[in-house]
């Protein structure tokens, strides 16, 4: 059993009188996360339900605090897997969590988009929510050891941390394959926005052939056929399941800073090699560059979430080139850090230090990207 940093964080919030919602993209660990942290309770106080089973979903299809109180019955922790998939979820735990002080609710779901417009309103000031995303470097440190898990940096640039992939490493690109199908389209094609299938995978693909690059809407529309309102449409839908995520341009005070762009990254890299059907290896790679910077930003994305660190993150550049991979502003700091797969030294452009004298700056190589990413 590989610990996750958040099962603390989750435990502390048992007992207070709200619901814990679990969010995450499929096959993260949701479920066995949540297993664990009831193993411990009497099996006869657990009401486990499957949003993924129709009997549970029509049982709940029409509820009062009468009819849910008769399905709960003497229960006092009711878990609720892939919980988006129950209409009017919200409301139902709303219900559970106003009359009934005394049982706690944990809900899951692989799909935010849907689980979060079901519970935004009718769960305010009566939730705790949490990401839980593919194992972070932090996770799998703590589980093999540093020593181990950087041996292991190549391996993840490749292939990815997804729980079931790091476990069965030797089955890693067949269940690859089989994890982003299920993973951008399964649930991605069961919501009634997407429309075209086709288009989505082409915007997938795009984007992933151009990790580390910005992305503007007009030229994604251009090369999958479409407008730029849905070229975005889909990168939002894409983003909202845990599919890619996106870095804004920082700019501030210098005019010749790029103000209005975007980088777009996978929140792994096995996926994103997935679905450009590349899995060889880093030193026959000509992305390599791009492969080291989309897994440093999105392991930090992993690790302050996990940490509950609150910051803004960007990537700096000029209309002259000048550039920086990527940019933490916390509470007014600001901290840039340039990414080199190999031992190439780094020093902050001319421009950036004279525009954000207090600004620090670090080079992230193999050689200390573990302190980055802890």
């Amino acid at each position: 059993m590989i610990r996750r940093n958040i099962e603390a964080k989750i435990n502390s919030r048992l007992g207070k009188g709200k619901a814990v919602i679990i969010y995450g993209p499929r096959q993260s660990g949701k479920t066995t996360l949540v297993n664990e942290i009831l193993k411990n309770k009497p099996s006869g106080d657990i009401l486990s339900l499957n949003g993924d089973e129709m009997d549970v979903r029509e049982i709940l299809s029409s509820y009062s605090s009468a009819k849910l109180k008769a399905i709960i019955g003497n229960k006092k922790i009711i878990f609720i897997d892939e919980a988006q998939r129950i209409k009017d979820i919200g409301l139902i735990i709303k219900i559970i969590t106003d009359n009934f002080k005394d049982i706690q609710v944990i809900a899951t779901g692989s799909s935010a988009f849907e689980l979060m417009n079901n519970i935004k309103e009718p769960l305010t000031g009566r939730k705790y929510e949490f990401n839980l995303f593919p194992l972070s470097f932090s996770e799998l440190a703590d589980n093999h050891g540093l020593l181990e898990e950087t041996r292991m940096t190549d391996h993840r640039l490749i292939f990815g941390s997804y729980p079931e992939i790091v476990i069965n490493s030797g089955d890693a690109e067949e269940n690859l394959k089989m994890l982003a199908d299920s993973y951008l389209y399964k649930d991605l094609l069961a919501l009634e926005n997407i429309s075209k299938p086709y288009l989505l995978e082409k915007i997938v693909k795009s984007l992933a052939l151009q990790i580390g690059n910005e992305v503007s809407f007009s030229e994604l529309a251009q090369n999958t056929g479409t407008s730029p309102a849905t070229a975005e449409k889909y990168v939002n839908l894409l983003e909202k399941a845990y599919v890619v995520f996106q870095l804004t341009a920082f700019s501030r005070n210098v005019r010749n800073e790029i103000k209005k762009s975007r980088k777009i990254y996978f929140y792994d890299n096995g996926i994103r090699n997935a679905v450009i059907g590349n899995f060889s290896t880093p030193e026959s790679r000509t992305d390599i560059g791009a492969l080291w910077e989309n897994y440093l930003v999105s392991e930090r994305a992993k690790r302050n979430s996990n940490l509950g660190i609150s910051c803004s993150s960007f990537f700096w550049r000029t209309t002259q080139q000048q550039e920086i991979d990527y940019i933490e502003e916390t509470e007014g700091k600001l901290n840039a850090y340039e990414f080199k797969y190999g031992k190439k030294k780094a020093r902050p452009p001319l421009t950036f230090s004279n525009a954000y004298p207090e600004s620090t700056f670090t080079a992230v190589s193999k050689d200390n990207y573990y302190e980055f990413l802890t």
